[in-house]
């Protein structure tokens, strides 16, 4: 397992995690397993806005003699009172249904607590008028929550409330048919999805990653948007590609779910490289690097991907981008202009011109 700070936080979280939401599916031996052998294995970031209440008794279980070993999110909004997931902005179901998990999970702190499900404006403005973020902010001085979060899938209003200067974290959902504005959750164009990326990596805000795979949709050809399919392990490269991204969470049902997704570390490279992509890139979308480092190997030595990454990041206010790039081994001003990676890239960038560009901007 490799594992990625956050800034803010100063928490060592592991690129893969665990969604839940499917996890209640599974008889609950099964599940405990499951979440226990992930642990053993280093997952440490679990996500827990499950699909049903019976996922807080097996994780209670699972992870009671670990629990200083791993990290919860848990949703301010999520409602559980009834058995079943619900979406709540009302004060006291959120007291009751938080109370309950920390009952059913045998803690007595979260993490992460999450601002949760802010899909529209309204959303946002019903969360501080009916006291829900008072409530969150109150438990966080009392040491109950640790750290705050926030989910969303619409980048206007993350970048409302990233403003405020709450959140420590994002959930957001990263997958490359959402990015490229194709499916129901699509929000946003392609540059306002980039700009989330590149504003929570200068502002040292993590990315916990939803909906990796599109609901599944882009494991089969029948149902992915572009055609073809992907493979689990070029989606989760996809996403932890992208700027500020710590960890990605898949849903697990079962042991043999973990196994796969801790197989995505012994995957030859071909494996994960998904400049498949670049034959489905939208007009908008084209000419844009998005550091998939297909062009590798450069015949100058040069980190292509990461020199764009950095430019990307310095242009965007990120003085540790520039700081990261004047320490590269080599950097765009060692570029040859030999024309490899202007030949090799699938999304269409003149990489070889983008190099000067690069060398000029930092001088």
């Amino acid at each position: 397992m490799r594992y990625r700070i956050n800034r803010r936080t100063g928490d060592w979280i592991s690129e893969i995690g665990a969604g839940t939401a499917y996890l209640p599916e599974s008889p609950h031996k099964t599940a405990v397993e499951a979440v226990r052998y992930a642990a053993e294995h280093g997952i440490n970031y679990f996500d827990l806005a499950a699909g049903d209440g019976r996922a807080f008794p097996i994780f209670g279980e699972a992870l009671r003699d670990l629990r200083g070993q791993v990290y919860y999110q848990i949703h301010f909004g999520a409602d559980y009172t009834d058995g079943t997931y619900g979406w709540t902005l009302e004060l006291e179901k959120v007291k009751r249904s938080v109370d309950w998990q920390l009952k059913n999970l045998h803690t007595d702190h979260i993490d992460y607590g999450f601002i949760h499900c802010q899909d529209e404006e309204e959303d946002w403005k019903a969360y501080q008028e009916n006291g829900v973020l008072d409530h969150l902010l109150g438990l966080q001085k009392a040491g109950v929550v640790r750290h705050i979060g926030v989910s969303s899938h619409t980048p206007s209003v993350i970048r409302t409330i990233l403003d405020a200067g709450l959140a420590d974290m994002l959930m957001f959902s990263v997958n490359p048919a959402y990015d490229y504005r194709v499916g129901e959750y699509a929000r946003g164009t392609v540059d306002e999805r980039a700009e989330v990326y590149r504003r929570c990596e200068r502002d040292g805000v993590g990315i916990s990653v939803m909906k990796p795979f599109s609901g599944g949709q882009l494991l089969n050809a029948k149902t992915s948007p572009f055609g073809k399919k992907l493979s689990i392990y070029q989606c989760i490269r996809y996403a932890l590609d992208k700027p500020g991204v710590l960890t990605v969470l898949p849903g697990i049902r079962d042991r043999q779910d973990v196994e796969r997704l801790l197989a995505y570390y012994d995957q030859p490279e071909e494996a994960l490289d998904y400049s498949v992509l670049g034959t489905f890139t939208p007009a908008e979308a084209a000419g844009k690097c998005v550091y998939c480092n297909h062009c590798r190997p450069c015949p100058a030595g040069l980190d292509v991907g990461l020199i764009n990454k950095y430019y990307d990041l310095a242009r965007a206010g990120d003085v540790l981008a520039t700081e990261h790039y004047r320490t590269l081994e080599k950097n765009a001003s060692c570029c040859i202009a030999c024309g490899h990676c202007d030949r090799r890239c699938p999304f269409h960038v003149k990489q070889s011109g983008r190099m000067a560009e690069i060398a000029a901007y930092f001088g």
